[in-house]
C-alpha cells in the first residue's frame, strides 16, 4: 500500500478576509516516497464559494473522509460586520467518503439530512455498520450516529441541548466522549449515562481516547491557557501531563487575521498509546513536544524565534510525527522522527499558501 498523507491546502494571503482564503481550500494527498501530490474529488467544487477539506482516512486506508463546504458571500459579509459566525443560514457542510481507487464520492450526511452543517465523520470502533459525526441544528452541535449508508441517523445528546464538540468513540466502541459547553463528558455508546469529568477547571477541550482504550486525554485549564490532561477511561484520576508554557493553543491561519481565522492546535496520541504529542512555547518559538503517560517530557524540535510548529499527527507505526511548520517560509508539512531530530518537508507550496491538518494513511 502506498504511503500517503492527506492534508488541506489553501491560500492565506488574500487581505480581503477569511472567506476569500477559505474558499480556496482543497483536499489533497501526497505520496511520501514519490512526492506525487494531487487534489482529491475536484468535482465537489460545484459552485462559487465551495471548498473541500481533508478530514481523515477510513481504517482500511482505502478511502478518504472529506468535508465538502460552501458559504455564501452574503453570509460572510454579515459575519464580518458582526464579528461572529452565523451558521444557521448561508452554509452547507457535508461529510463525504471518497474511494481512492475508484475516485467515487459518497455524501453520507446528505442522506436523510438532519443538518446543513455536518463535520467530524468517523467509523465506529467495533461496529462495521456504523459511523459517528456532528450535526449543527438550530445553532447547537449534536453528536450523531448513523448507518454506513447514511440512513437511520440518531441523536446521542443526553439532557438539555448544549453545544457539543470533540465527539469521539472509545476503541471498543462502548463509550463516547465529547465536550459540552467546554466541559468533557463520558457516556455510553447510545448517549445514556453521561457523566461530567470534573477537574474544577472552567475550560476543557477536545477529548481523545488512547488507542489502547485505557485513557482519555484532553486540554484543561482556562481558555487560551489549557494543557494536556489525562484521566482513566472511567473519567477518574485527572492529572496534568505537561504545560504548553504560554502557547495559547491557537494558530493564526491567515497573513491578515480575520475575526475568527485561527485554528485550534490540539495534542494527539501515538499509535502505541505511550506518548502524547503537543506543542509549547519556548524562547519565542512554538515547538513540537512529547510527553509519556508517566509525565516524562521531550523536545522534538529546536527552532529559532518566530517559528510555528503545529498540528502534530503521529504515524501508524509510532516512528514519525507529521506536523506543519513555517521554517521554510510558507507553511509546509514536515516529518520528524518520533524521538526528535531533523525534520523533512514533504510539501513544497509557494508563498501565500498554507498546508494544514495532515493525516497519515493507516
Amino acid at each position: 500500500m502506498q504511503r500517503l498523507v492527506g492534508y488541506t491546502l489553501m491560500r492565506n494571503d488574500d487581505p480581503r478576509g477569511q472567506y476569500y482564503n477559505w474558499r480556496t481550500r482543497r483536499a489533497r494527498c501526497v505520496n511520501i516516497d514519490t512526492a506525487e501530490d494531487r487534489e482529491l474529488a475536484p468535482e465537489l467544487i460545484d459552485r462559487d464559494g465551495a471548498s473541500t477539506q481533508f478530514a481523515g482516512f477510513t481504517a482500511d486506508g482505502q478511502s478518504a473522509v472529506l468535508h465538502q463546504a460552501w458559504e455564501s458571500e452574503a453570509n460572510y459579509q454579515w459575519e464580518s460586520a458582526h464579528r461572529t459566525f452565523r451558521m444557521t443560514e448561508g452554509w452547507r457542510v457535508d461529510c463525504v467518503v471518497f474511494d481512492l481507487a475508484t475516485r467515487s464520492a459518497s455524501n453520507l450526511t446528505a442522506v436523510e439530512r438532519v443538518s446543513d452543517y455536518n463535520t467530524g465523520l468517523f467509523e465506529w470502533p467495533g461496529d462495521a455498520q456504523r459511523y459517528g459525526f456532528q450535526a449543527l441544528i438550530d445553532g447547537v452541535s449534536h453528536p450523531y450516529a448513523m448507518d454506513r449508508d447514511g440512513r437511520n441517523k440518531r441523536d446521542l445528546t443526553d439532557g438539555p441541548a448544549a453545544f457539543t464538540y470533540g465527539f469521539t468513540a472509545s476503541p471498543d466502541g462502548k463509550r463516547i466522549a465529547y465536550h459540552k459547553n467546554y466541559q468533557v463528558h463520558i457516556a455510553n455508546a447510545d448517549g445514556s449515562d453521561a457523566r461530567h469529568v470534573d477537574t474544577g477547571s472552567a475550560f476543557q477541550f477536545c477529548p481523545a481516547w488512547s488507542p489502547d482504550g485505557r485513557w482519555l486525554m484532553f486540554l484543561d485549564g482556562e481558555h487560551y491557557d489549557c494543557h494536556p490532561t489525562l484521566v482513566a477511561a472511567d473519567g477518574r484520576g485527572a492529572r496534568r501531563l505537561a504545560s504548553r508554557a504560554g502557547h495559547t493553543g491557537v494558530i493564526e491561519m491567515l497573513e491578515t487575521p480575520d475575526f475568527h481565522s485561527a485554528s485550534s492546535d490540539v495534542p494527539v496520541w501515538s499509535a502505541d498509546s505511550r506518548w502524547v504529542y503537543y506543542t509549547a512555547l519556548h524562547d519565542g518559538a512554538i515547538e513540537l513536544m512529547r510527553v509519556s503517560i508517566d509525565g516524562e517530557g521531550q523536545w522534538l524540535t529546536h527552532s529559532p524565534p518566530g517559528t510555528r510548529n503545529h498540528h502534530p499527527a503521529a504515524s501508524p507505526d509510532s516512528r514519525s510525527v507529521l506536523f506543519t511548520s513555517n521554517t521554510t517560509g510558507a507553511n509546509q508539512l514536515h516529518i520528524v522522527p518520533a524521538e526528535g531530530g531533523d525534520s523533512l518537508p514533504i510539501t513544497r507550496m509557494p508563498a501565500g499558501h498554507m498546508t494544514a491538518h495532515g493525516h497519515w494513511r493507516p
